[in-house]
């Protein structure tokens, strides 16, 4: 069985589906690997790394198309690669098929079995697999980077001959991976941080980074869905966590929003009104900008000013750190792949709960969960 790795084509994306290391764990899963010559350059993965590792490295892309048993994506196929899909094949990537049907329609009517790992079930056995968890850890690392770089103060108090510089106070909306991630890099830098969820079993995980919970008395067990995600508030609750983020924004220097529900558009948590308030100078960073912002200014994929403000719409920013993210990546990946393959060959199982959670079209079928 051969599976085939691309270059992507997407704008922005730096990333590659498997790195050499991964290349290797499926040659000793009999499997044979093509790969498109120049597919990891912009990760920094060499084509000669892939050919030490075993590889048949290719110049051209449809010839892994056109030979692959399967393919591996990070990014959803574009228009121009559409047509280049063999019926019968497999492909595995992120594509979000819930936000995407007619890519999920066009996958069906083209009889290509494909699998969305975005779908992944939060279980014990599917964590080497997780890649959402394994990007939101990049994108929170690097919110706080790109806030520190954009912010006119420092994050660390500094005694200088100059005098007592104060710490920044940072405030994360979202505790989950990304929010964690952000909380973990913020206080390396020597930032006060604050953190806010709408789920109480977060409280224990934000204070164990040294951060303070501050909402303890404005969320429920409500604010907790399957598998730990956060889910819709009431009208009534969220008006309450309205109130409690307006009241820590106005004295915060950074905010870094994480706030995303599963299959519905960001949960709006950042008023007009709260960035009116806000210091001059302060920073918000959107993680939920793709999902229509957690702030109501966010603009995707831009920096906006209002009042003083700067707030940052940051798009894939996995792609902005190619190195690790495509290494994380690809681990996860290869992970699902050799869970999937019995003996060099796929072997799908469809009462695996894995398999059949991810699966997105098979038999010229659309079998994904609405």
């Amino acid at each position: 069985m051969i599976v085939g790795v691309l270059k992507e084509i997407a704008a922005g994306e730096r990333r590659v589906a498997i790195v050499p290391d991964t290349v290797s764990r499926m040659k000793k899963a009999g499997l044979d690997v093509m790969v498109e010559a120049g597919a990891g350059q912009g990760a920094a993965f060499a084509d000669e790394a892939y050919r030490a590792a075993g590889a048949n490295v290719v110049p051209e892309p449809a010839r892994v198309w056109r030979e692959s048993d399967v393919i591996l994506k990070v990014q959803k196929p574009q228009a121009n690669e559409s047509d280049l899909l063999r019926s019968g094949s497999t492909l595995i990537g992120m594509f979000y098929p819930l936000a995407n049907p007619e890519l999920a329609g066009m996958l069906a009517q083209r009889r290509v079995t494909s699998f969305s790992l975005d779908l992944l079930p939060r279980i014990t056995r599917a964590q080497g697999m997780d890649v959402l968890s394994a990007m939101s850890t990049v994108a929170g690392y690097k919110a706080v980077l790109i806030a520190a770089a954009a912010s006119p103060r420092f994050f660390p108090m500094l005694v200088t001959a100059a005098g007592t510089l104060a710490p920044a106070k940072v405030l994360i909306l979202g505790a989950g991976v990304a929010g964690l991630q952000a909380i973990a890099t913020a206080r390396r830098l020597g930032a006060v941080v604050q953190a806010f969820d709408v789920r109480p079993a977060a409280r224990e995980q934000v204070e164990s980074l040294g951060a303070s919970f501050i909402a303890p008395e404005a969320v429920s067990t409500e604010g907790e869905g399957a598998g730990g995600y956060a889910k819709q508030l009431s009208e009534d609750q969220h008006k309450k966590e309205l109130e409690l983020i307006h009241q820590h924004i106005r004295d915060v220097d950074i905010v870094i929003s994480t706030a995303l529900i599963p299959g519905k558009p960001a949960p709006e948590l950042i008023t007009k009104a709260m960035v009116n308030d806000m210091k001059t100078g302060a920073v918000i960073v959107d993680l939920a900008a793709e999902a229509g912002g957690n702030c109501v200014l966010t603009k995707a994929g831009e920096d906006v000013k209002h009042n003083g403000v700067t707030i940052m719409g940051p798009l894939n920013l996995p792609a902005t750190l190619p190195g690790h993210s495509s290494q994380m990546y690809a681990r996860n990946l290869s992970a699902f792949l050799l869970h999937l393959v019995k003996d060099g060959k796929l072997a799908l199982d469809f009462a695996d709960e894995i398999t059949k959670a991810t699966c997105v079209t098979h038999d010229g079928q659309m079998v994904m969960k609405r």
